[in-house]
C-alpha cells in the first residue's frame, strides 16, 4: 500500500468524546476517501465550512499533513445557541507517503468542502522494460519485463 493513516490520537479523543460530549475542541477525525486511479493516488478529505485560506498542506520526510480551521461562532454576538453538535477548532490529518510517490507533485483543490489531494506516482516506481541481449552476435536479442 502506498498511503497509511496516522492518527496516534484517534482512539482518546472518540473515548473523551463519549465521556464528555461532542463539544470537545479537537475532531476526531477528518473524514478521507482514498484510492489508486492508474499512475496516482486520490485522497478526498471531508472538511464542511471551513475557508480555503486555513488551509495549510505540507510535506515532510514523506509524510503528508492536512490542517484546517473552522472558527468557533462569535459569543458575544446576541445569539442564544441551544445546540453547538458540529466541531470547531483545528483539524489535522496525516498520511504516510510510500517511496514510490511523488512527493514534489502534489496537487490539491477544495471545492464544495471537499479538499483533494492528487499524489502522482515516482517514474522510478513504474513498471518498465528492460531488453535483455545475448552474448553470442548469433543470437537474436530477447525482451523480457520488469
Amino acid at each position: 500500500m502506498m498511503l497509511a493513516r496516522f492518527e496516534p490520537l484517534r482512539d482518546l479523543d472518540r473515548l473523551t468524546q463519549q465521556l464528555w460530549g461532542q463539544g470537545s475542541v479537537r475532531a476526531a477525525s477528518v473524514p478521507m476517501d482514498a484510492y489508486r486511479q492508474g499512475d496516482r493516488f486520490v485522497a478526498h478529505f471531508d472538511l464542511p465550512g471551513i475557508d480555503p485560506a486555513s488551509i495549510d498542506l505540507t510535506v515532510e520526510k514523506n509524510v503528508l499533513t492536512v490542517r484546517a480551521d473552522r472558527a468557533a461562532p462569535a459569543a458575544d454576538d446576541g445569539r442564544e445557541w441551544l445546540v453547538t453538535e458540529r466541531p470547531q477548532g483545528s483539524f489535522t490529518r496525516q498520511l504516510f507517503l510510500g517511496d514510490g510517490l511523488d512527493a514534489d507533485r502534489v496537487e490539491a483543490e477544495y471545492d464544495r468542502g471537499v479538499l483533494s489531494i492528487t499524489i502522482p506516482v515516482a517514474e522510478q516506481a513504474k513498471p518498465r522494460r528492460i531488453d535483455v541481449t545475448s552474448g553470442s552476435h548469433d543470437q537474436p536479442a530477447v525482451r523480457a519485463a520488469s
